[in-house]
């Protein structure tokens, strides 16, 4: 087996590339001096300012806000910067290497999907086949980005984005979700960041119809050792 060093380590190193990012806007809020790095690092790198500005953005509770963000949302933040850097991989490797394609089209009728992320599956729906679908994303600094891809999608008369959690019956039965009342529940590359799987699928095929169909993908344990050491 090769061992392609400087490749494997660009391949584990390159999906915690954002933190570093909000490392170095940590230095840069508290260093204001070096903040002229963002300016010298522009001529070597156009989307320094950017960067900058979205590592602040993570760790501040708002533009000009002078309070840092709590642990739990610093999180959300980091997550969501983390994602939508490397979410152009998820959707190659999903086209190319995944059933997904084929597995999202089936979903029809009164559809469930948990943990839309960038809203990546839209593109996949067969929307002659849906009657509604209910997006729940517990992280809400995805919100922009899923609404800007049903828009694109042209789903604004099908797709309704709920910021918050799947447990949150109370918000899902003002929607019409109930026992027995769902037609398709779909999760893709959602269920691994789940702390019970098993609960929570016992949960939602309690949402179910008769006949109901739970469709849902996760990505497995590489065959590759060393590629395993990095997954543990």
């Amino acid at each position: 087996m090769q061992w392609q060093i400087l490749d494997r380590f660009r391949n584990y190193t390159d999906p915690w590339r954002p933190l570093s990012y909000a490392v170095w806007g940590m230095c840069l809020l508290h260093c204001p001096p070096s903040r002229a790095l963002v300016h010298v690092c522009a001529d070597l790198t156009p989307s320094a300012p950017a960067v900058y500005a979205t590592a602040r953005d993570a760790l501040l509770g708002g533009r000009g806000s002078g309070a840092a963000r709590s642990p739990a949302s610093f999180k959300e933040s980091a997550f969501y910067l983390w994602f939508k850097t490397i979410n152009h991989h998820f959707i190659e490797i999903e086209s190319t290497r995944t059933p997904v394609p084929q597995l999202v089209p089936q979903a029809s009728g009164l559809v469930l999907e948990l943990g839309p992320g960038m809203g990546n599956q839209l593109r996949r729906f067969d929307k002659s086949k849906l009657t509604r679908v209910v997006g729940v994303e517990s992280n809400a600094h995805f919100a922009p980005d899923i609404l800007l891809e049903v828009k694109e999608r042209g789903l604004e008369d099908v797709y309704e984005l709920l910021t918050g959690s799947v447990d949150d019956r109370g918000a899902l039965e003002r929607r019409g979700i109930v026992a027995g009342s769902v037609d398709t529940v779909l999760s893709i590359q959602v269920l691994c960041s789940v702390p019970d799987p098993e609960a929570t699928m016992r949960e939602l095929y309690g949402l179910l119809k008769p006949g109901g169909r739970l469709i849902f993908w996760e990505h497995h344990r590489s065959s590759d050792w060393l590629t395993v050491a990095m997954q543990c």
